[in-house]
């Protein structure tokens, strides 16, 4: 069985297996390999546990895509996801698989509405959306899920981490009964369990089991750069590497197209791939690389799926995944068959934060480093230049027919001035300084922020001032580093720098004494500014009996603080 028969052995038709085709997904993912059949061959409610990063959207959107008629009238699937950013990225995937055109839309807080509007009465036959922005759509009664065929949750264990559950159940309870539910989660606390008891029948449930996030052969470092500067920063690590041969990732069709005309412009031999390189191109090029006629390949991740290589110098991510699983994947691929890899990871200023979070989910050693200067450039070179220089004389290539040649040219100059001018003539301008542009590293703006959840509020006497003069006194902070202040009924929300997050997250929930936590980081995905994914989010309202319980144990507390 050929690797695409794989998917055609899960039930999918031709034109599905053509937009997978395209895609150049080669073999199903385990969740794939286990959802596909179970969504195509019955009506049963789904239950999947699996990691993030795991090919989750194109688990439950290929049998929708499959299933689904273009109808351009009422919402026929509804997909929940915790963040705008989320949103955005199950919308384009969905789009990349659409072969049967039919209508998709994300529809998510901070966007606009009249534009919302608008795309909701043309037709949608699948919404993307966060339950913050869903909700209020159901509440003006300007969306109509009555004819609802499919209702996905994704990350619903981040839906409950980011207080939007109520919100979710809000949602489910106002679409019609005879839709088929699946839910994704990583993980599954007692409350996501509750959901689906209550809001789903009949229920068949998957399990991939999580992989380690490991990658111990794998030497992982990274460096702060401007990202004006990434493209000279690998081409100084393609320079110092001796015989390298790795994979770059990009995030991007665009960037893997720049990145490879750059490299091919300086003479490096480098070839890409992404969605929209043909199935034949693909195999053509994973085999040129595979024999390392090239030794430099530009990627996305999702054309990166199923490339089996062996022996990689190095891993590059000029941008950041999108996850930690894709972080975890894309590095396995080096230290493979036994052999140390090098891990490398370029951070401007924008990704710090970003880079934080996943370095704490990833649990491993990822060092910072310096790049290599021009002086470590030219010296490699050099050095390089010897080794071939011993290895010609001293082998068994034949050098006679340039003997008579050599013996014309040093008769008309001396020996030294002959060889510099004929090492320029062979190198041109590789072994001088001025040809390598200054790359300005520096310490990253660490200022970004970081939204906390407080879990006490108006009933417990908080208000803005009170709040701030709590985090004054029980932490290092002062005014300049507390901003956008909100006190809700039962809980708060404070920005303040993402680089004292941690600390002061610390110190406040020490006051619990061992209870439940006090304070939590809310979780975005990453986002620059620190607020959650969907400004619905923060209702005047408790966010469930998992923060009751918190409250209960910490507000005695917090008030003898005060």
């Amino acid at each position: 069985m050929t690797k695409i028969e794989e998917f055609q052995a899960l039930g999918l038709s031709d034109i599905t297996i053509e937009a997978i085709r395209e895609k150049g997904f080669e073999t199903p993912s385990p969740i794939q390999a286990l959802t596909i059949p179970a969504l195509l061959r019955n009506d049963r409610d789904i239950i999947a546990q699996s990691q993030t990063g795991t090919g989750k959207t194109a688990a439950f959107g290929l049998p929708i895509l499959e299933q689904i008629k273009r109808e351009k009238s009422h919402p026929q699937a509804l997909i929940l996801v915790p963040t705008r950013e989320l949103a955005i990225q199950v919308t384009e995937e969905l789009i990349s698989l659409n072969k049967k055109k039919v209508s998709i839309a994300a529809i998510y807080g901070g966007a606009s509405l009249g534009e919302q509007l608008r795309r909701i009465n043309k037709g949608i036959d699948i919404v993307v959306g966060t339950p913050g922005r869903i909700l209020d759509h159901i509440r003006r009664e300007t969306i109509d899920f009555s004819s609802l065929k499919w209702l996905v949750l994704d990350e619903a264990d981040e839906m409950l981490n980011m207080g939007f559950i109520e919100d979710v159940e809000e949602i489910m309870a106002a679409s019609n009964d005879y839709k088929r539910t699946m839910l994704f989660s990583a993980t599954m606390p007692k409350r996501i369990i509750s959901l689906s008891k209550k809001y789903m029948t009949d229920t068949e449930i998957l399990k991939v089991e999580s992989k380690q996030m490991t990658a111990d052969l794998t030497d992982q470092i990274y460096f702060e750069v401007k990202e004006s500067n990434k493209f000279d920063a690998l081409t100084r690590i393609i320079d110092i590497e001796p015989e390298f041969y790795g994979i770059v990732f990009s995030r991007t069709k665009v960037g893997v197209d720049e990145i490879v005309s750059k490299l091919l412009e300086r003479g490096y031999s480098a070839e890409g791939l992404h969605g929209d390189v043909s199935q034949a191109q693909r195999e053509k090029i994973l085999r040129k690389f595979k024999r390392k006629t090239i030794n430099i390949l530009v990627a996305t991740d999702v054309a990166a799926r199923g490339i089996d290589v062996n022996n990689l110098t190095h891993v590059i991510n000029y941008s950041l995944p999108q996850d930690t699983e894709s972080y975890v994947h894309r590095i396995g691929r080096t230290g493979r068959a036994g052999n140390q890899g090098t891990a490398i990871t370029f951070i401007s200023n924008s990704e710090f934060r970003q880079f934080s979070l996943m370095k704490k989910e990833v649990k491993t050693d990822i060092r910072k480093e310096k790049l290599p200067t021009a002086q470590d450039v030219i010296a490699m070179k050099r050095s390089k230049i010897k080794e071939d220089l011993n290895e010609i004389i001293g082998g068994e290539i034949i050098i006679e027919n340039y003997v008579s040649m050599a013996k014309e040219i040093l008769e008309e100059y001396p020996p030294e001035l002959a060889m510099a001018a004929l090492l320029k003539l062979a190198f041109k301008n590789d072994l001088e300084e001025d040809n390598y542009p200054e790359i300005r590293t520096f310490s990253v703006d660490r200022k970004g922020t970081a939204r906390l959840f407080i879990a006490v509020g108006r009933v417990d006497g908080f208000t803005p001032a009170k709040l701030v003069e709590m985090l004054k006194r029980e932490t290092d902070l002062n005014d300049s580093k507390i901003d956008d202040v909100r006190i809700l009924d039962n809980f708060s929300f404070v920005t303040i720098p993402f680089i004292e997050a941690e600390e002061v997250t610390k110190k406040l929930n020490k006051l619990s004494k061992g209870g439940k936590p006090l304070v939590e980081i809310a979780k975005d995905r990453g986002a620059s500014g620190g607020d959650r994914g969907d400004r619905g989010g923060e209702r005047d309202r408790d966010r469930g009996s998992d923060r009751k319980g918190r409250r209960r144990e910490s507000v005695k507390r917090v008030r003898k603080s005060k």
